[in-house]
């Protein structure tokens, strides 16, 4: 059987990371290969390479380069995809094409409208539902991509969040795969940490859907508190309203001196363990696969209860907001978190995530996906 993941591009992301973390089974008589539509180039693209080509997974490279500048460019990327599906179809016969967010999923839509339709006639079709929120200001677009993954029954949902969205949304409910997640098997130190302070860890995409303006307010309102220490790693569209706040958020307008703004850092599972908590005020999630990385491998996550957040963590944990209330984000970090048994809250968000979101479950339900 050849299986064909189609991801936006080889680069650092959460479908990205599924996809891969599927193609690299070990299942004899399956052959994966994964397929970017638009050319990834970051510093992580070699690193997702290799581990790919590490585990026998044939890639396939786009020559659209990948601009972050207008969901324009996404479309032409997908107006160009069907010329390499027909190749990939002619040269490889796959089984199953697998999609992963809107890019792929247009792009595939778009090659099943411009190729003939006996191409497609014993290839299973199969698409992952990353998030909460579709096709954001693409109604119709949305409309017409839908009908054709309804048609096809190949719609999986990767948490209860996603599955009732789309439910509400599109009128179909998809059955329900979680994403898996491995425990990080050589932990590193992240340097420098600071000492003597709580150190916590805002990881990610600086967007709105990430809670950026709420993580700034919280570091303006906690900024002459010295018991912690905040490292904000990522890039993104609101990197100016993070080190705006950093340079002048302080008292008086004072630099921040308990906050520092870093680039993305890569491999971050590894190095999780060496700080004392995860910020995550996200306004929503597909299923955080940082939140599930960061109890798999013993970090607390502290979370808005936000859809698709929630559903990573246990029912009761004690360390979630809601509505991203930042009167209550300034008590839990005022006068709650210091006296939070914090090795009790990593034993349960631990066993939490081992119980539920294990990579070889998750490859094993699709692999009977696959094979129906």
């Amino acid at each position: 059987m050849r299986v064909f993941h189609l991801i936006t591009h080889f680069d650092l992301g959460g479908a990205e990371r599924v996809a891969a973390n599927i193609a690299e089974s070990a299942t004899p008589g399956i052959h994966y290969h994964v397929v970017e539509i638009m050319r990834g180039n970051s510093a992580y693209t070699p690193r997702f390479i290799d581990e790919l080509r590490s585990a026998n997974v044939h890639i396939h490279r786009s020559v659209v380069p990948d601009i972050n500048w207008h969901f324009l460019v996404q479309r032409i990327a997908a107006l160009l995809f069907p010329l390499r599906m027909l190749y990939i179809i002619l040269r490889w016969r796959p089984d199953v094409i697998h999609s992963h967010t809107e890019t792929p999923d247009l792009a595939l839509y778009v090659a099943s409208l411009m190729l003939p339709k006996r191409l497609f006639r014993n290839v299973r079709i199969v698409r992952t539902i990353h998030n909460t929120r579709l096709w954001t200001g693409l109604d119709g677009v949305g409309r017409r991509v839908e009908a054709f993954y309804r048609r096809h029954d190949a719609s999986i949902a990767i948490s209860h969040s996603v599955r009732n969205a789309y439910a509400e949304r599109y009128g179909m409910e998809a059955p329900i795969i979680h994403n898996g997640v491995a425990e990080e098997k050589h932990p590193q130190t992240f340097e420098p940490l600071m000492p003597d302070r709580i150190n916590i860890l805002f990881a990610g995409r600086l967007e709105p859907q990430k809670g950026v303006s709420t993580l700034c307010e919280v570091l303006k309102r906690l900024a002459a508190d010295q018991r912690y220490f905040f490292t904000i790693a990522g890039d993104g569209t609101q990197r100016q309203l993070v080190e705006q706040t950093i340079s002048s958020g302080g008292v008086d307008g004072a630099p921040l001196t308990n906050a520092r703004l870093l680039p993305p850092v890569f491999s971050l599972a590894s190095y999780m363990s060496s700080f004392d908590y995860l910020f995550m005020p996200s306004e929503f999630e597909g299923l955080s696969m940082l939140s599930m990385e960061a109890s798999i491998n013993r970090l607390p996550v502290i979370a808005n209860r936000a859809p698709g957040l929630s559903d990573t963590l246990p029912d009761d944990w004690p360390l979630m907001v809601s509505d991203n209330n930042v009167d209550d984000w300034t008590a839990l970090f005022g006068s709650y978190l210091p006296t939070v048994n914090r090795q009790q809250l990593v034993d349960k968000a631990h066993s939490f995530a081992v119980e539920h979101f294990s990579v070889r479950k998750m490859q094993e339900r699709y692999e009977e996906v696959y094979n129906k």
